[in-house]
Parts: structure tokens; sequence; C-alpha cells
């Protein structure tokens, strides 16, 4: 802008009522939040940056579109920029996306975010799962040197969604049979020493389904901790790895260096974080798993929201 503009501009400022200067610095506040947004993006995606349609690093630069830097690929001519084939690509409103991080950062649930981001609750819900969409693959390939595995439960919940075949139940209510049931979906845990963690939503808890999420999982060197047998010692066992038992419905809680604590501990955080939102729809499930994972491992600072942005455009 040329000085000249701007001293127009601060001409009419001066003229501005107290509402209407209220509403600029909100949107001034927006755009700068927007320019950091997109800085952080294009910053995560610089050093990987290639053509998302066909690989090639051969591109340019083409322009700026909506902020964002625009590139054009040498060899197959298509242009683009740092969002695209991400679940973040043609989001709006860029000036609340640090926003939307923090509300997931704090595990705000969809009615306190609608209020802290100042969107309807549609859109609020919207966005958790664009941000959650990336989150929700992030796992390790594979887990080193003392696993601890365990299955947890979470209740089917058609939350949302029109319930056919039996009586609506209250959200976060409980199951219509004590114990394990056709109501409650498995969650296998597994977790090395190391802290790496990884779970799976399991079909059913028969050996078929844990030997296929194991198999990849643990190295032919692994040495397993459980709580017992069942379909989960059958897996271990049909993969020849070192299987320690520890027995925690008897009181044991350790066998010498042995023992399945860390999982334990990880399943009473994650349940306990759970319960804000007083049921989790079954078919978002995996979701929540990743958000709950992406918080565990990512630490409590100033710097997590912009962490959890980079996370969900898979940086």
């Amino acid at each position: 802008m040329r000085k000249k503009d701007l001293q127009r501009l601060w001409a009419l400022v001066d003229r501005l009522s107290r509402a209407q200067r209220q509403e600029v610095i909100d949107r001034l506040k927006a755009q700068a939040t927007a320019v950091e947004s997109i800085e952080l993006v294009e910053s995560a995606r610089h050093q990987s940056r290639s053509c998302p349609h066909c690989g090639e690093h051969r591109i340019v630069r083409n322009g700026v579109a909506d902020g964002l830097q625009r590139y054009k690929c040498r060899a197959c001519g298509k242009t683009f920029n740092a969002l695209t084939g991400t679940p973040l690509a043609r989001l709006r409103h860029k000036g609340k996306w640090l926003d939307q991080a923090q509300a997931l950062a704090d595990g705000l649930t969809v009615k306190r975010a609608a209020e802290h981001l100042n969107v309807a609750p549609s859109t609020a819900f919207r966005w958790r799962h664009r941000f959650l969409a990336a989150p929700r693959s992030v796992k390790p390939n594979a887990l080193a040197g003392v696993a601890e595995i365990d299955e947890t439960y979470v209740l089917e919940s058609f939350k949302g969604q029109k319930v056919v075949g039996r009586k609506a139940r209250k959200r976060g209510g409980s199951a219509a049979k004590r114990g394990l049931s056709r109501e409650q979906i498995p969650v296998l845990v597994a977790r090395d020493r190391s802290g790496t963690t990884t779970d799976y939503v399991l079909s059913d808890s028969r050996k078929a389904a844990v030997m296929a999420v194991l198999k990849p999982l643990l190295p032919p060197d692994a040495v397993v901790c459980t709580d017992g047998g069942g379909s989960i010692g059958q897996a271990i066992k049909d993969l020849g790895l070192e299987h320690h038992r520890v027995v925690t419905s008897s009181g044991t809680h350790a066998i010498g260096a042995w023992h399945i604590q860390n999982v334990n501990s990880y399943h009473g955080r994650l349940k306990g974080w759970m319960r804000r939102f007083k049921g989790v729809a079954t078919a978002y499930l995996e979701n929540y798993l990743g958000w709950f994972r992406a918080l565990d491992r990512t630490p409590r600072s100033p710097r997590q929201p912009a962490q959890l942005l980079n996370l969900a455009i898979g940086a």
C-alpha cells in the first residue's frame, strides 16, 4: 500500500464507532492468525515438497491463492499448494485453525469447541474429524523390546444416528447386560517400555482378528507381557514369541521385570479422557483413539496446538 493510501486509511479509522473498531481489531487478529497457520503449514511441508499428483520434485512457484503459495509441476503440469491432498484441503477460515488445534489439545466437547471457535456445532464437529483424519492412521509399524498387550472395551454407540433394533440409550449409559457382550467393542492396545503405543479396533476378540494385527507389529525377538491366555495368548503362542503371563485379577501385579502396568495405565488415561464425551460413536472410535494417541505423545506446551495442526496435514 502506498503511503498516501495508508494515511487516508488512518483518517477513516478515526471516524469508526467503538463497535466498528472492535470489528476491525477482530478481523486483523483473525488475519494474523491465518498468516501464522499458513506459515506453519508451508514450513512443515517444505522439506518434503513434491507434486502430490505424480511425486515429481521438479516444481516451480506459480502465484498465490487464498494466502497459500501455489506450485506447478514440470512433469505433469498440474498446480497445487501445501494443503493439496491433505484432510485440510479447501477448508475455510484459516484464522481459526490454531484455535481448533487448541480445542483438540484441551479435549473440548463439540458444544464447548463451537463456543470457543464461535461457529455452529455442526461446523465444530466437521472440523474436528477433518483434523483427526490424519492422526487416526499415525501408528508405529513395530514395537521393540518388551511389549505389553491387553484389551479394553468401549460400549458400542450409534450416537448421532437413528437406532434400529433396540431401545435408544441415554448418552454415556451402560450396556443392557453386565460384563462382555456384543455391545462391547474390543480395542487392543500394545505398548512397549519406551512408550511407543498403538491400538486397534478389533472386529471380534477371536484369535484370527488378534493375529492379524500382532503379526506385523511384533518382531521375532519381542518379549510379550499379557494378563493371561485367551485369544491374545494363543496368537502369541502361534507366533512363537517369548510370553510372560501376569494375571492381575489374582492380585499379582508383577513377576520380576514382567508386568503390564504401562498398558493398563494407558487404558485408565484413555477411559478417563473419553468420559467427557458421554459416549463415542463407534463409527468415529478410531478418530478418538488417534486423537488420544496424539495427545499422549505430544508434550503439553505452548507449541502443542502448532504440533497438532502439523499432524492434521500429515506432517
